[in-house]
């Protein structure tokens, strides 16, 4: 990795995770936008042995930029999976900070900036499509309404004040991570990263949105899927009823032991 210990000003050294299957056509257009952003991170390409040759491109791209490297993994196993793998790697070579962004474009490295500066006062910073200033490009209603009602959702269920919990445009300050365990999530998709947004939440840590403009990818195939949705709000569900579960049981717990101390 860079040996450039200055980093970004009042954040430090920081690592970029882009997570790749199938995204040759993506993958050197999104880091070449990156670096041209903010030339003081590192870029860290997670390939998952793209059969379309993504890790080949990838190579090719870090052999000419000493910012960029790659991390070939042996197969699909998912987005959670390779964030964590960054995540991993983001703290044993030292970083301050780790960023989450998708390979497609549908995150502006353009804003990235502004994530960075937020990341100054905050533990976590997500680049929010729902709060006042955020917005989506060439999505359609169904696809919008889904989104806002999934967060809606999710905020309800959970009591959680984070407008697009499933957003995965992010920046995590590395001793965040390292309070809420981020080895130990499995979960997939939307759902990794509400289960973050919430273990961030119930850790007592300080969570910053800020509008981006999502825009929809150009080219490539949406790794989307209904199985990835119906997780997310599974899980989503279970959570709630797990918080509400144990909120009670506090409850309980504390009035017993009010009438033992009771004279």
């Amino acid at each position: 990795m860079s040996d450039d210990v200055g980093g970004y000003p009042g954040v430090g050294r920081v690592l970029v995770v882009i997570p790749t299957y199938n995204e040759a056509d993506n993958v050197g257009v999104i880091t070449s936008r990156v670096r041209r952003a903010v030339p003081s991170v590192d870029v860290l390409i997670a390939d998952d042995n793209s059969p379309d040759g993504t890790g080949d491109v990838a190579d090719a791209i870090a052999a000419d930029d000493p910012r960029v490297h790659v991390l070939h993994r042996p197969g699909k196993q998912g987005l959670g999976a390779a964030y964590v793998a960054g995540f991993a790697l983001a703290r044993e070579r030292g970083y301050d900070a780790v960023v989450e962004m998708d390979a497609d474009g549908s995150h502006a490295p353009e804003e990235l900036s502004r994530l960075l500066d937020a990341a100054r006062d905050a533990d976590v910073v997500i680049g929010s499509r729902w709060v006042r200033g955020g917005k989506v490009v060439n999505w359609p209603w169904h696809r919008q309404l889904l989104s806002r009602g999934g967060n809606l959702y999710t905020r309800l269920a959970l009591g959680m004040p984070v407008h697009d919990a499933t957003g995965g445009y992010r920046v995590y300050r590395l001793p965040a991570l390292e309070k809420i365990d981020f080895e130990s999530v499995a979960s997939q998709g939307y759902s990794f990263q509400v289960e973050l947004s919430r273990r961030v939440h119930r850790a007592g840590l300080r969570i910053v949105e800020v509008p981006i403009t999502f825009a929809e990818r150009e080219r490539g195939a949406s790794k989307m899927s209904t199985l990835i949705v119906g997780e997310a709000l599974w899980r989503v569900t279970m959570w709630g009823a797990r918080d509400r579960r144990d909120a009670v049981t506090r409850a309980v717990r504390s009035r017993t032991d009010a009438h033992a101390r009771w004279p």
